[in-house]
């Protein structure tokens, strides 16, 4: 299976959630098992020799390859929420969408200094989901962080939120 092959297995759906937004619907990559191993293999050669002690997946479906992806890699997981989800003490961090503005939490105690860190969603378009992951996981002085997606949309140039310290990579671009 190829690249081509996982991302003509990913449904568009137009006007989702709001007019002008094309929507790129994993869900139907997910439920072929020869997609998500597919997936799931090369994530993990991605990564298996950065050393990476947690993987931060983000709300929502940054949790389904993340955890995965966390097992495989000997791993902890820990998942960025919107807020009102973790039931510890938290840090925040606001972002702005395509359409509108969110804001994701971390629990303050998820990740320790000598943690190495990747963040993984599902879809990078504008960026500013991960790129408040990121700062998150700054806050709390990592002494890595790498940042994944499955999506890339490389015509909104996302990449450039984290210049050269942070090894962006993602899996398909569009």
């Amino acid at each position: 299976m190829s690249k081509e092959t996982l991302l003509k297995s990913i449904r568009t759906v137009p006007d989702f959630p709001l007019p002008g937004i094309l929507f790129y619907d994993i869900t139907t990559l997910l439920k072929d098992y020869d997609s998500l191993k597919e997936l799931s293999d090369i994530l993990y050669d991605m990564y298996k020799d950065k050393d990476i002690t947690k993987v931060v997946g983000i709300e929502s479906r940054g949790f389904i390859l993340g955890a995965i992806l966390a097992a495989r890699l000997g791993a902890g997981f820990v998942p960025a929420r919107k807020p009102g989800k973790l039931p510890a003490e938290t840090i925040e961090e606001s972002f702005s969408k395509e359409y509108g503005t969110d804001t994701i939490q971390l629990h303050k105690d998820a990740i320790k200094e000598d943690d190495v860190v990747l963040l993984h969603d599902d879809l990078l378009a504008t960026g500013g989901t991960i790129a408040a992951a990121c700062r998150l996981v700054k806050k709390l002085r990592p002494k890595k962080i790498y940042a994944n997606c499955i999506i890339d949309i490389a015509e909104l140039h996302p990449k450039d939120l984290f210049g050269d310290e942070i090894e962006t990579t993602a899996v398909i671009t569009v």
